[in-house]
């Protein structure tokens, strides 16, 4: 991904922030020659042996996952090939109306981390089922209400053979933080405070990390 200089995140911890906070990742890689590439929206976690430690950068960062193993990107990933996995956060348009100048052209800001690395297949089902219950306790954790999965348990079991669950390791990441710092301070101000006046709370996250980038 090219990332232009003011773009650029100001700390590794914004990257993993984005990847943690905006887990629904899409994951692409080559087809066969002369065919198109894959492409397959799917959620990725940290994997719990990773935890807090995420150094500048994301390299050796284990991530985890799963898809449908009826997809045929699954049988299309193999253990060398390199993967790219996109995480787009906070977004918006900028309307040259916000500027309160002319000439003014519009844009989109908008914040994204682009991951490369390798695919690890897990074949084991209780490796596929740890991924998938370490999916929902995070999940819940962080975007839902604390469900008990115990009494699901044995429902997950019996579809595991149709999940196709991979480990992730990170052989780096780019990141893109475009929140118009080619402006001025005042123009900035303009654009933050526009986007935090929106009922989208899209928008809103994006003032918020508007704020926190001055």
């Amino acid at each position: 991904m090219y990332v232009p200089q003011p773009y650029r995140e100001p700390e590794g911890s914004w990257m993993s922030e984005l990847v943690r906070g905006n887990p629904l990742a899409l994951m692409v890689s080559n087809g066969a020659e002369g065919s198109a590439p894959f492409a397959t929206h799917l959620p990725v976690i940290p994997s719990p042996q990773t935890g807090g430690n995420w150094p500048h950068g994301l390299a050796g960062v284990t991530l985890i996952g799963h898809m449908n193993r009826s997809n045929p990107h699954w049988s299309a990933l193999t253990d060398t090939q390199t993967v790219l996995l996109t995480f787009t956060g906070p977004h918006g348009y900028v309307s040259p109306t916000v500027y309160g100048f002319t000439p003014a052209a519009p844009t989109w800001d908008f914040t994204s981390v682009h991951v490369r690395g390798t695919v690890e297949k897990i074949e084991s089902e209780d490796e596929t089922l740890e991924v998938v219950s370490a999916t929902v306790r995070a999940f819940e954790r962080d975007f839902g209400a604390d469900w008990d999965m115990t009494e699901s348990v044995c429902y997950f079991q019996k579809i595991l053979p149709g999940v196709g669950a991979f480990r992730f390791h990170v052989t780096g990441a780019d990141g893109m933080f475009k929140l118009s710092q080619e402006q001025s301070p005042e123009t900035r101000d303009r654009v933050r405070e526009s986007f935090g006046a929106s009922p989208c709370t899209r928008h809103q996250a994006t003032a918020d990390l508007m704020e926190r980038l001055r």
